[in-house]
């Protein structure tokens, strides 16, 4: 079925889609990445595909939660900079809402046997939630024989052979422009977007634009440096979470291993039992999956509260979790993206990005059996043949009797509740 042209929403039609995003994306990056096409591209023409993965393009290759930039950006091509503003913050506060009042019910009471029963439901609706997505992406994509066989390779040195991400999307992006070497560098293509931001007219707009949002993103942690002191447990885990959310790249399964080794091992801030259940409840719920994060820094303030009760503590520390791990987007959206709109009217480059949407496709692929495998064989000694039989189910639903997203959640986690009594 083609889709209509993009057409621009209100910013008021926007602010209730992101939220709505926001509410029901579960899943990880993979489950909210095709979320965002399904609700964006393929349900409202507000965008169309070949923006969505250009931005997509983008993203991949920064360090941080690559779905809520995605958001940023998609939220600036429609509406600018409240716009990107504006969908940054709605597809993470339910989320981050949601994590702070199960981090609460945690340490008061304990693993709630409800809530994960639900949630046990969604992870197979979530799992074909991605299939139909991919589905749908390869048949716009992979028109190309070469393209298919770009996407395939990067499953492969993804899947089995453990490539770094970044890396692969380099390798499509050199092998994409190697490709279109026949293509004049020197000449531009049109391609006229009302609904684009502009790009900056100078460089020192760029740098001032950069300079603000730095500061915006430092100023907590930097504020609780200057009046609690560099061991304070504020101060430390600012600063942490802002150096992680520069040096991570491959989204929250790449993070987990470093923070880990920080937050369990060098600070105790918890234990490894409590890190791997931050990590459950993460998938579990609406939002980034680095949320793992802002429970891990809840965690710390709650086991080095000082002077202060336990639970006020634990707040203040989980907001500074997730602001050093967020902010950072904004920054790296509105400081880069204009570039990449600019330098997607270079005809050569955008041969080479079709290369990168391609590997896309692949890394895609490969979160999705990754996010499957660990649904179906939780450990080793332990396989659920049952999700993939409901995935297929949903699957079904989803693709060919086009359902909406949220009767197909709701009918998921009423199974989950059913299959636990």
């Amino acid at each position: 079925m083609e889709h209509a042209d993009p057409t621009k929403p209100t910013l008021a039609q926007a602010a209730r889609v992101w939220l709505r995003i926001g509410l029901l994306s579960f899943g990880g990056p993979t489950g909210q990445i095709a979320l965002m096409h399904r609700e964006l591209v393929e349900t409202r023409p507000w965008i169309d595909d070949r923006r969505f993965l250009n931005a997509l393009n983008y993203c991949m290759v920064l360090p941080g939660p690559e779905a809520q930039q995605l958001a940023v950006y998609i939220g600036w091509l429609m509406h600018g900079t409240r716009g990107g503003i504006l969908a940054g913050a709605l597809f993470v506060l339910p989320g981050a809402l949601i994590m702070l009042a199960i981090s609460i019910a945690y340490v008061w009471f304990g693993s709630i046997p409800a809530i994960d029963a639900a949630f046990d439901g969604l992870k197979p609706a979530v799992m074909a939630l991605v299939a139909a997505a991919l589905v749908r992406m390869g048949k716009k994509i992979l028109g190309k024989r070469s393209l298919q066989i770009i996407a395939a390779l990067s499953f492969v040195a993804i899947f089995f052979l453990k490539l770094p991400f970044p890396l692969v999307v380099l390798i499509a992006l050199i092998f994409g422009w190697w490709q279109a070497r026949d293509i004049s560098s020197g000449s531009t293509i049109s391609t006229p977007d009302a609904n684009t931001a502009l790009a900056p007219k100078t460089f020192s707009k760029t740098i001032s634009r950069c300079a603000t949002w730095l500061t915006i993103w430092l100023a907590p942690p930097a504020l609780c440096l200057a009046l609690l002191g560099a061991d304070h447990v504020l101060t430390r885990i600012g600063w942490f979470f802002s150096k992680a959310a520069c040096v991570t790249f491959g989204g929250a399964y790449a993070v987990l291993p470093y923070v880990a080794q920080k937050a369990v091992e060098t600070e105790a801030w918890l234990n490894p039992a409590q890190m791997m259940d931050g990590l459950a409840l993460a998938e579990t719920t609406p939002g980034p999956l680095v949320l793992v994060l802002q429970f891990v820094g809840f965690l710390g303030g709650w086991n080095e509260a000082g002077s202060l009760p336990p639970l006020l503590m634990a707040c203040f520390t989980a907001f500074m979790a997730s602001w050093c791990t967020f902010m950072p987007a904004f920054l790296f959206i509105f400081g880069g993206a204009p570039f990449i709109e600019r330098a997607g009217t270079h005809p050569r480059l955008n041969q080479a990005l079709s290369a990168v949407t391609a590997a896309v496709v692949g890394v895609i692929l490969n979160l999705a059996v990754w996010f499957a495998w660990h649904t179906i064989k939780p450990d080793a000694n332990t396989t659920h043949l049952l999700p993939l039989a409901l995935a297929a189910m949903f699957f079904y639903l989803l693709h060919f009797r086009k359902w909406n997203i949220l009767p197909t959640l709701a009918l998921a986690a009423a199974i989950g509740l059913l299959i636990a009594r």
